[in-house]
Parts: C-alpha cells; sequence; structure tokens
C-alpha cells in the first residue's frame, strides 16, 4: 500500500467511524490520532477498522498528526478530518493520485456541493482546508509540525509556498463537514471558532 489515511480527532464519537470505513472500503490503512478525547472517539474508530494513537492530553491538531506519523510507514499520507460528511472512496483516490504520480508535492481538497455554509467557507479560505496528500517525509519535515494547533494548515500552506511545491487544489464533490457550533453548541462552538481565527491571524502576522 502506498498512502495511510492520518485522521487527528478530538471527541468525534459521532462522525470518525463513518470516515474510518470510507478510508478502509478505500484500500488505506488508516491511523486515528485521539487528541485526548473525552468521549468514545477511541473506541468507535478502533471497532471501524483503525489504528489508534492516544494522546494523554489535547495538543491540537498539529501535535495529534506529529504523534500519528510515527505509526505511518508508507511513501504517502492522507491526512483527513474527523467530521466530513459524504465523503466516498473516490475522494481519496482523487487526492493521492497527482502526488503519487509525481505531478504535484501536494493536493488540498475543496468542498464542493456539500453545504451551503461549508462550501461558502472553503471558496472564501481553500487553503485552510484539512483534507490534504502529500509525502510522509515531506509532512514530516515541517517545521513547527507539533506545536500548531488550530494554524495547522496555514503552516502547511507556508511551508509548501516557501518550498516551492507544486500544490493543486481538488474539488470533493458532496463532501462537508460538522460545523463546530453544530457539534459544541452555539456559544461554544462560536468561541472555539473566534479562537481558531485568532491564533491564525496570530500566526499570519508572526510570520509576516
Amino acid at each position: 500500500m502506498t498512502a495511510t489515511v492520518l485522521i487527528p480527532a478530538y471527541n468525534e464519537e459521532a462522525t470518525v467511524a463513518q470516515v474510518v470505513r470510507v478510508a478502509k472500503e478505500a484500500g488505506f490503512p488508516v491511523v486515528v490520532a485521539d487528541d485526548g478525547s473525552t468521549d468514545e472517539t477511541a473506541r468507535r474508530a478502533l471497532e471501524a477498522g483503525a489504528r489508534v494513537v492516544r494522546l494523554p492530553e489535547n495538543r491540537g491538531k498539529g501535535g495529534a498528526i506529529a504523534e500519528g506519523l510515527k505509526a505511518v510507514a508508507t511513501p504517502f499520507v492522507l491526512l483527513l478530518d474527523a467530521d466530513l460528511l459524504g465523503l466516498k472512496p473516490e475522494h481519496l483516490h482523487a487526492l493521492l493520485l497527482p502526488v503519487a504520480r509525481g505531478e504535484a508535492e501536494m493536493t488540498v481538497g475543496v468542498f464542493q456541493g456539500g453545504r451551503l455554509s461549508t462550501d461558502l467557507a472553503m471558496r472564501l479560505t481553500p487553503f485552510l482546508s484539512g483534507q490534504r496528500a502529500l509525502a510522509t517525509e515531506a509532512l514530516r519535515g515541517v517545521p513547527g509540525l507539533a506545536g500548531a494547533r488550530y494554524d495547522l494548515e496555514l503552516l502547511l500552506t507556508r511551508h509548501a509556498k516557501r518550498r516551492g511545491w507544486r500544490v493543486r487544489y481538488l474539488p470533493l464533490p458532496g463532501v462537508s463537514q460538522v460545523m463546530k457550533e453544530e457539534k459544541r453548541g452555539l456559544l461554544k462552538g462560536l468561541l472555539h471558532r473566534l479562537r481558531m481565527y485568532w491564533e491564525i491571524l496570530r500566526y499570519r502576522l508572526r510570520a509576516g
């Protein structure tokens, strides 16, 4: 097998199993990095067929991916969010193909025709998509990976630009994800979103 699906997950018991099942159906081994979840995320991922790497405390998306990478032995890796809706095996193959063929160093999946709310966000900020494919060693070599909490996608995008990577943005028809306000309630979800945007803004200001 040429690629492993790596899914960072924090309290995603409602959706992680379905994402794992789609990745398994596509023929990929799956590693779920459980980022200190307090719910049934790890158990449901394990039951769906994933190898689960458990972090004792929440370290953020970058920390989870850095830890999960230790369990990846394939030359390529597919990064997927744990809260995706409408995902199909062909979406994963489409993301991997240009990288595996040497036509791009990284692909980025962009939601299309899923839900209006997520489609709009993706049109405005496609570089924030968490659905990506790239070489495993290239991901391991990203400086600051383990410390990235909310700004992981920006970190990857900036690193790709600095290294002159060929990046292809590819549509993911029918795919969307559960909004934070839906998962955590309106107020908690909004506060989490604002905190995420603040971290992204801080990163952009710091990076110049």
